[in-house]
């Protein structure tokens, strides 16, 4: 018997009531209703909670101390940019919420998915340079996780004398390491410095294809997506052609526009596959239709309780070990998946023979 999925979900900037067509930026910070999911979350058996990062974002590192201090079993994915803060830094950072949340961090590393996003923050590298620092990033993270002390480094992009952490990740353990991308450099980072390879959704047939070299390198398959699950398939349906009444097509400019100036091999796969699926479906159970608004993680399972479940199931055939979730609005269908879905995704794991990979 393969392990059971593990469940993530993304958390959302406040108590996580926005739908799928409507504008997503916001210029307040709702942290009351931020501890209010995290606490829901992890009453429901949430594996982890993405902490995502942008510049339409609040920073995920003081949000993530502030979080840990209000729950107690749920695990936090910080998603975080090399180039930001320096490793010894952040190697630092990391470190000291491993103490403040006894070890429930993660790390999400993504590189990069905008040359103009980048330059907001004085970084002017492109694609392959930002994975090249990645890997000098990741390098020398594990060195201080290893307890190698001290660090003298002069590399391409960082240079070290003598570096030294006096407070070492919480019983000398280190984050797990999710490395996202879909690019061949993306995936090769993952083989060497991560433990999961996460990347945006697609059909498990296409993950499964995708994913191979990955795989048979002994790495872990995650995948960042969104799902709608209702008791039966007629109201799922419903629900989706009602989530997409009057949508802000001024927004899904401003997405088109973003898009069009990203160098990310994933966020152009995310838009390709939208734009070519019959009437926004990919398969009878795959929705894109909300990626025009809200991104490559936007596409979107959907279907009754069971329908879902055994979808989730073809993808761990396919390789798959975890999910990253979200829902429209995604608190209540957290709820949902959590009482309706996962039970059934247990029950067919029970049951289930040793799956082949496709």
């Amino acid at each position: 018997m393969t392990r059971p999925l593990r469940i993530h979900w993304c958390l959302p900037r406040g108590n996580g009531n926005t739908t799928a067509s409507e504008k997503d930026l916001a210029t307040e910070l709702d942290l009351d209703g931020m501890v209010s999911f995290a606490q829901e979350a992890e009453a429901l058996g949430i594996d982890s909670l993405l902490m995502g990062i942008g510049f339409h974002l609040p920073d995920p590192l003081p949000l993530i101390g502030a979080l840990a201090r209000e729950t107690k079993r749920v695990n936090f994915m910080l998603a975080y940019r090399p180039g930001l803060l320096p490793p010894t830094l952040f190697a630092q950072v990391v470190n000291t919420v491993s103490w403040m949340s006894d070890r429930r961090i993660s790390l999400n590393i993504v590189a990069g998915i905008s040359p103009e996003e980048q330059g907001y923050y004085g970084d002017f590298l492109q694609h392959d340079d930002r994975y090249r620092r990645t890997d000098e990033f990741l390098a020398l993270l594990h060195r201080f996780w290893q307890g190698e002390s001290p660090i003298s480094h002069e590399g391409e992009f960082y240079r070290l004398a003598g570096a030294k952490l006096g407070l070492p990740f919480k019983n000398q353990e280190r984050p797990r390491l999710y490395l996202s991308g879909a690019s061949e450099v993306a995936q090769q980072t993952a083989i060497e410095y991560g433990d999961c390879w996460l990347r945006y959704g697609d059909t498990p047939a296409g993950i499964a294809a995708a994913s191979k070299h990955v795989l048979a390198s002994g790495r872990d398959i995650g995948i960042r997506m969104h799902v709608l699950a209702r008791e039966t398939r007629a109201e799922a349906l419903a629900e989706v052609e009602a989530m997409m009444v009057k949508p802000d097509e001024a927004h899904r400019q401003n997405v088109q526009d973003f898009v069009a100036k990203s160098d990310s091999e994933a966020v152009k796969t995310s838009f390709w596959l939208a734009a070519e699926a019959t009437n926004d479906w990919l398969s009878p159970n795959l929705w894109s239709g909300a990626v025009a608004y809200r991104g490559g993680p936007a596409l979107c399972v959907v279907g009754s309780y069971r329908e879902v479940a055994e979808y989730l199931l073809e993808y761990k055939a396919a390789g798959v070990s975890e999910f990253i979730f979200s829902g429209w609005p995604t608190r209540g269908e957290m709820q949902r998946f959590c009482q309706h879905v996962l039970p059934l995704v247990r029950e067919l794991e029970a049951d289930a023979k040793e799956p082949a990979l496709v």
